[in-house]
């Protein structure tokens, strides 16, 4: 036979094809001894050589007696050979022997009396070597006792995968006595374990002599019919040790409770992960409507498959509110998410709308109580409680939410609003873990959702201040066809103190100024506004730019160490010339039909409010079409590219000396100014007219 393909035992029945000794016997080492009824040796088997040491040849014919027994025993052994002769009645024990070496040996006999067809009588004596016997019983008693004993649980099946033993362990995970496993496959005994599974690894090991370790099996047993168990089952191809193949043995454990402690800790790592994600990705601006945006992406989907951010009314304007028991709740959606497309978007408030809760409504309820809601498995009855309308319960129902919770939104003390939560493919309902997770994201996104909305609020109340600082003025005056445009910076920033002015002046005359008071927030602004203020009066006066400048410079010192720039410009139409003063001030762009645009050659000059340092004036011709283009550094400055190549790129958009001059501002504005600037811009373009 080939190795490969070792002899297959069927249940009880002979082993199919020829096979070789069995190995057991082997082990002991049975020497078979057969005596006439003179105690002469007629049979003398190779183990008998072995045991005893004399060859066949040397044993045949001869008394048993004398070559067999130690001297010692010779009469108790003749006498015990005469009764099994009379009787016929076997006989078994244990004596030394005396080997031809002349060693002895502790030998355990079994005789018994045989009969031939010719009625002639003989004596079968069967005999192992007794350490070798002892040995063998250890073992047994041994492998016995262990698998009885053994914590695990243990099987044996035939090659039909029927069990054919089965310890106590096992029999008490599967809720089923031992011996009512016998003769039973498992699909027979465990219809709710994965019988195909279990079935197909059986066979795979059965066939391929291949060993399974730790294979996880998931099912529910008699034992324990309404809980889902996981088993670490480990397989292998049971052989004896001729290579016949008996079956396949198996042990399980119950991993269940080591599964379950595995779970936990791996949702709490991601619970982790999600919180220090959301300490990450919360907060990035003091964009109170992107801050909002940002919890509800971090919530979606490990938490909730959409979420919702939702904010008082009174919170967002920047006042307390709180509610009765039967007030409504006004609210602004800040932000909605989804884990892809649902229904249930289309129910939800779309963001920057503003809705009215009844007091029956279970946001309303969060954010009266200042305390979760937690509907963990969602009845149709509950919809019309989450929902902001009937229509909008029934998308709901559709889109098949089954799990809700609100957490408040606290920061300070003040309930500032709610984060919405359902599940809809997740099929798991919330639970009090997850309420744990939710509050604590809503928790660390309310302070900063609270700091953005002060911030906004803050800086709208700066932004109001400083554009009614700002002047309006005429399209068309002493002149000049004018446009200005004002750009605070981005929502990460405080307002500056940029300004504009266009001042008519006696004489047909007109003075244009741009200036940039360094530093931003309320001071900026308030110190702009009183830099506007001299300028217009110090401008009726008909001063020379420097003159103007230096008034200003001390002014400046004087408004606790401000520093400004500033560009102050008087056109002349008459003369068809501007007279220019620079304060370390960005130099103008002068624009002409025919010729490139290009930036005056002023003098730099230095800041308003250091002092000690003369401005001077520079006088430019200006004909009819000609334009001048002030800015503040806000426009050109980014941290990623050089100046330089910033204002070429100002010059390269100058191309078009008949562009209208609206449309000029917004090309410059959107073309070079970065949303994420933090420096506020100010803008005046003038085209000198044709004279009448």
């Amino acid at each position: 036979m080939s190795p490969a393909e070792p002899p297959v035992a069927e249940g009880d029945e002979p082993v199919r094809g020829p096979v070789g000794p069995s190995g057991l016997l082997d082990v002991l080492g049975v020497a078979s001894v057969v005596l006439d009824v003179e105690g002469r040796i007629v049979l003398w088997s190779p183990q008998a050589e072995e045991l005893f040491g004399y060859s066949a040849q040397e044993a045949l014919g001869e008394y048993a007696a004398r070559i067999m027994v130690h001297e010692q025993y010779l009469d108790l052994v003749v006498k015990l050979f005469a009764d099994v002769m009379e009787t016929g009645e076997g006989w078994a024990g244990a004596f030394p022997i005396r080997r031809k070496d002349g060693g002895t040996r502790l030998v355990e006999f079994r005789n018994m009396r045989l009969l031939d067809d010719q009625g002639d009588v003989y004596a079968l004596g069967l005999c192992a070597d007794q350490t070798t016997v002892r040995r063998v019983e250890r073992d047994v008693a041994l492998s016995t006792r262990t698998i009885a004993q053994a914590p695990i649980g243990l099987a044996v099946l035939d090659t039909d995968l029927r069990y054919v033993s089965v310890n106590a362990a096992l029999a008490r995970l599967n809720g089923i006595p031992a011996e009512d496993h016998i003769g039973h496959t498992p699909r027979e005994l465990l219809p709710g374990v994965d019988a195909d599974g279990i079935e197909a690894a059986l066979r795979m090991v059965l066939g391929t002599g291949e060993p399974l370790v730790n294979q996880r099996i998931v099912g529910r047993t008699p034992a324990d019919p309404d809980r889902e168990h996981f088993w670490s089952v480990s397989l292998y191809r049971l052989e004896d040790t001729a290579g016949t193949v008996l079956g396949v043995a198996g042990m399980a454990v119950d991993i269940t409770e080591q599964h379950q402690a595995a779970l936990e800790a791996a949702t709490a790592r991601r619970r982790l992960d999600l919180i220090a994600d959301a300490s990450a990705r919360i907060g990035t601006t003091l964009e109170l409507d992107r801050t909002a945006r940002e919890l509800a992406e971090v919530a979606v989907p490990e938490l909730a498959d959409i979420a919702a951010v939702d904010l008082l009314e009174a919170v967002v304007d920047g006042r307390r509110r709180s509610l009765g028991p039967a007030e409504a709740a006004v609210i602004r959606a800040l932000a909605v998410q989804a884990d892809g497309p649902t229904e249930a978007l289309d129910a939800a408030d779309p963001p920057g709308e503003v809705a009215h809760y009844g007091p029956d409504r279970l946001v309303t309820e969060c954010v009266r109580t200042g305390s979760p809601v937690l509907v963990a498995r969602v009845q149709e009855e509950d919809l019309p409680r989450i929902a902001r309308s009937p229509e909008a319960a029934l998308q709901l129902s559709r889109a098949g939410v089954h799990s809700y919770l609100a957490v408040p939104l606290i920061a300070r003390g003040e309930v500032l609003g709610a984060l919405d939560l359902k599940r809809i493919g997740n099929p798991l309902p919330f639970s009090d873990d997850d309420l744990l997770l939710a509050r604590e994201l809503a928790a660390r996104a309310a302070v900063q959702i609270d700091n953005a909305r002060w911030y906004q609020n803050a800086r709208d109340t700066a932004l109001t201040l400083q554009r009614s600082l700002l002047p309006s003025h005429p399209a068309v005056t002493g002149g000049l066809e004018v446009a200005s445009r004002y750009q605070p910076a981005g929502a990460g920033a405080e307002v500056g103190g940029d300004w504009f002015d266009v001042i008519p002046l006696d004489g047909g005359k007109t003075a244009l100024v741009v200036g940039d008071v360094m530093g931003s927030g309320i001071d900026a602004a308030t110190t702009m506004g009183r830099l506007r203020t001299a300028t217009n009066t110090l401008a009726s006066l008909d001063l020379e730019p420097t003159r103007l400048l230096e008034h200003l410079d001390k002014i400046t010192q004087g408004l606790d160490h401000s520093i400004a720039t500033c560009v102050y410009a008087v056109h002349d139409p008459k003369l068809r010339q501007v007279r220019i003063a620079n304060a370390g001030h960005l130099p103008p762009a002068r624009v002409r039909p025919g010729r490139p645009p290009e930036f005056l050659e002023l003098p730099t000059g230095v800041p308003l409010g250091v002092g000690g340092v003369a401005f001077s004036t520079t006088t430019v011709d200006l004909e009819p079409g000609d334009q001048l283009v002030f800015y503040t550094d806000g426009l050109v400055e980014t941290r990623q590219h050089p100046l330089d190549e910033r204002l070429d790129a100002l010059l390269e958009l100058l191309d078009d000396p008949y562009r209208p001059l609206e449309e000029c501002c917004d090309l410059l504005l959107r073309t070079l100014h970065r949303p994420e600037n933090s420096d506020d811009v100010a803008l005046l373009i003038a085209r000198v007219l044709p004279t009448s």
